[in-house]
Order: structure tokens, then C-alpha cells, then sequence
């Protein structure tokens, strides 16, 4: 059986991080079933926020990414990932530039349920 909508074209992480322009907005590269690979530039600070409904993957392809949670904070670097569990307040941080991929399923926002500026639109593809 064959799948017409199917890509064999792979999908170059750098070229399409390099078409990113601005800090905390996650653009969408691929899907599988209900999940979404996001890949996104972040500096600085972000919100407090959780996601109630979903776990979030963060895998760290350049720079180093803080992860603070109310009772700590965990650290990851380039080639690293890890898995915030669903409901878990956290908040990223870079000091410097990072570029990572999120896996969350197709809807979740960036900002969880505390909304405000830093809450990217979703589902936006590059």
C-alpha cells in the first residue's frame, strides 16, 4: 500500500533554524500521528508555566538550556534531552543563544495556560 503524501526529502535542522529570525517562537518541521517536532531559538528568560494535558520534550541542539522548577533546576546541553512531565511548573532559561526541537502533540502552546506576549502562535510551519 502506498502513501501518496509521503516526503523522501529529509529535513535539514540547520537550514531550517536558519530560517528562524526570532527568539521563542517555535516553528513546526514535522508531524507523527498527533505529535509535532518544533524546532526554536531561545535567549534569556521565559514565563513560569505547565502543561497540564502533556509531557514536553527538550533536546538541545546548540547552546545550553536551564530548566528551573519551583524546587530546583536541571541543566541540559547540546546533544541532551529531557522530559518535563505533565503538570510540572518550569520555566527555561539561556544565557546565551540555544536551538532545540520540542516534542509535544499538535495544539499545546508554548505558554501552557498562562498566555500573556511570549505566547507563540501555534502550528506554524517552516
Amino acid at each position: 500500500m502506498s502513501n501518496n503524501n509521503l516526503s523522501r526529502t529529509s529535513i535539514n535542522l540547520a537550514e531550517k533554524l536558519g530560517r528562524i529570525e526570532d527568539f521563542w517562537q517555535p516553528r513546526v518541521v514535522a508531524e507523527m500521528n498527533d505529535y509535532q517536532f518544533k524546532l526554536v531559538r531561545i535567549s534569556g528568560d521565559f514565563i513560569w508555566h505547565d502543561h497540564p494535558e502533556t509531557d514536553e520534550t527538550f533536546i538541545v541542539l546548540e547552546g545550553v538550556l536551564r530548566i528551573d522548577f519551583r524546587d530546583g533546576s536541571v541543566t541540559i546541553g547540546a546533544g541532551e534531552m529531557f522530559v518535563v512531565p505533565k503538570g510540572v511548573e518550569h520555566k527555561p532559561f539561556a544565557e546565551n543563544e540555544v536551538q532545540m526541537m520540542l516534542i509535544e502533540p499538535r495544539g499545546t502552546l508554548n505558554t501552557g495556560h498562562e498566555g500573556g506576549d511570549r505566547t507563540a502562535q501555534n502550528d506554524l510551519w517552516i
